[in-house]
């Protein structure tokens, strides 16, 4: 399923988008906060951003710019009531793809984001580069991992699960986020595939499996790497 993320303060217009948005088959995401819209963003990889200038924490310029630093490129709607020319193209050079001015059109908004989706690029995480977590080294573009100088052998599944905890930075996520990314099951889907496989992960990359030092459980929430990824 398409997911995006609303960033958006007025809580009757998020709430009018989101439930738009979900009619149309989109899973959607409200945040009123544009550093935590940003943290949101960088946690799960919307498929789509729909984000208004104006917002508390974070303005909508440094959202883009921040994002866009980050190596993130799915497509940005801008939503402004700042109608002047001058913003719009602040926001459009940093980044953003398109802009709605407020008031505006539902059926307007709606075909807006349906034609950024459909010609934009099939959107992934920005990779990092090689990742060294105490003992243990993870290089990306290999698709390798050593724990102490050895290499660790891994399945495909284990490593883009490992891949998709590394992009977090130390955050939590949750099993239905990791469904998602790494198996591209909707929400619909129950499974133990999650847990099943972190179990033979932490069986191959850590020291004593039973109580791991890299990849911890977050009670009732999810998943986590004990230290968030650094390149050396």
């Amino acid at each position: 399923m398409t997911r995006i993320l609303v960033v958006e303060d007025n809580t009757d217009l998020a709430y009018g988008l989101q439930h738009n948005l979900e009619f149309e088959g989109y899973e959607v995401t409200v945040e009123a906060n544009g550093q935590r819209g940003l943290v949101r963003a960088r946690n799960t990889a919307p498929s789509l951003i729909v984000l208004d200038l104006m917002l508390p924490g974070m303005d909508g310029f440094r959202f883009l710019r921040e994002l866009r630093g980050d190596g993130f490129t799915m497509p940005v709607l801008i939503l402004t009531a700042r109608g002047e020319e001058a913003d719009k193209v602040r926001g459009l050079k940093l980044g953003a793809d398109d802009y709605v001015t407020k008031p505006f059109g539902v059926l307007e908004l709606l075909a807006r984001v349906e034609a950024l989706l459909r010609r934009g690029k099939p959107y992934a995480a920005p990779t990092p580069e090689i990742v060294q977590i105490d003992d243990l080294e993870i290089d990306p573009s290999t698709r390798e991992v050593r724990r102490a100088g050895t290499e660790v052998p891994l399945t495909p599944k284990e490593f883009d699960l490992l891949l998709a905890l590394i992009r977090r930075n130390g955050a939590v996520a949750s099993r239905l986020e990791l469904l998602r990314e790494v198996w591209g099951y909707n929400s619909a889907v129950v499974s133990r595939t999650v847990d099943t496989h972190v179990a033979e992960l932490r069986r191959k990359i850590e020291v004593d499996p039973s109580a791991p030092r890299f990849v911890l459980t977050v009670r009732k929430a999810g998943y986590r790497l004990n230290h968030p990824a650094t390149t050396p």
